[in-house]
């Protein structure tokens, strides 16, 4: 767990995609670790749980897009930012897909854009990026380390090998103070992009619907819960400031399971004691088949643990959803 105190306490930092699942806790996180947070913000979702829980009121908001470098520029040094924790992202496969242009625009150019300005801002220190284990692509041997090659084919997956690239480039050319974090597929309260596995089969159990799996079901993937994100951003961070030897290196995170999407959904249904059965669908396509992580590096490197596991992390995600509709009606 990343401490509460010191290090965060009064600290200029910008946070990008903070409406976004794992940017609405990580900025709870840093809001309880009292630090100095700036929020850039695209579209306002007042659904999302940053917005719902009032944190907006606690924090600065510039509305902006992350390709707009000029804003970039005078956001960090009006706001004297020190640390960087960069979350934006067009982050659903399916929108890659059909709109790969957007994907790449946001999820590349955004990149770039962001690193760029970090370059031309002498007062920020260190640069967190999310990447993502799409970054690899596809490959027969698992579980997938930090050398495995970033050899993505669909949208989506490019869109992540090239921004964790960039990434890379600048901290070798420039020096930049940038980590990577790759992550398994996250979950947790506050998805509001219904069409992904985890959120779209709670609202549909509790809507008394059978939950729709677009694949066969048998697609293999590695789970990792929100909270359990937004500390190993932060903990990266504070390893970041004292160790300049991490820059440019990346860092699986994964509770290092194997589940399938049918299993998933599975566990889902005994938990929230319905005997309902999934729609399997088999409409998915240009997805990777079987992925899993291992985070041993970042357990060696940076003492990093998970504090969830698969099933409390979707206890606390299923009692989420279960407030949220009952008191929203939202998604109906």
């Amino acid at each position: 767990m990343t401490a509460a105190g010191g290090f965060w306490l009064d600290r200029p930092t910008l946070v990008t995609g903070a409406t976004g699942l794992v940017g609405s806790w990580l900025v709870a996180r840093l809001v309880e670790a009292r630090a100095d947070v700036v929020c850039l913000v695209r579209d306002w979702i007042p659904q999302s749980e940053v917005v719902r829980s009032s944190l907006m009121e606690k924090v600065k908001v510039v509305r902006g897009d992350v390709r707009d470098q000029a804003l970039l520029e005078r956001v960090l040094g009006e706001h004297e930012i020190d640390t960087v924790i960069h979350l934006a992202a067009q982050t659903i496969v399916t929108i890659a897909n059909r709109n790969p242009v957007s994907t790449l625009e946001t999820n590349v150019a955004g990149t770039w854009c962001l690193l760029e300005a970090c370059r031309r801002s002498p007062l920020v220190r260190q640069i967190v990026l999310a990447s993502s284990d799409k970054a690899y692509g596809d490959h027969d041997e698992l579980p997938y380390t930090e050398e495995t090659p970033l050899v993505g084919r669909h949208p989506y997956d490019v869109s992540k090998s090239c921004a964790d690239l960039i990434a890379q480039a600048f901290a070798t050319t420039y020096g930049s103070p940038v980590a990577i974090t790759r992550c398994g597929n996250f979950y947790g309260g506050g998805d509001l992009n219904w069409n992904r596995i985890v959120p779209g089969t709670i609202r549909s159990i509790l809507r008394g619907h059978r939950p729709v799996i677009r694949s066969d079901g048998s697609f293999i993937r590695d789970y990792f819960y929100v909270e359990d994100g937004a500390i190993a951003y932060m903990m990266l961070a504070e390893k970041l400031a004292g160790d300049p030897t991490l820059r440019g290196r990346a860092f699986n995170f994964s509770n290092e399971i194997q589940i399938t999407v049918r299993d998933l959904v599975d566990l889902i249904l005994k938990l929230m004691g319905s005997e309902l059965r999934p729609d399997i669908r088999n409409e998915a396509s240009h997805e990777i088949v079987h992925q899993y992580l291992s985070a041993a590096a970042a357990r060696r490197d940076l003492g990093w643990k998970s504090g969830f596991a698969l099933e409390e992390g979707l206890r606390r995600t299923i009692e989420w959803y279960r407030s949220f509709l009952q008191t929203t009606g939202a998604g109906a």
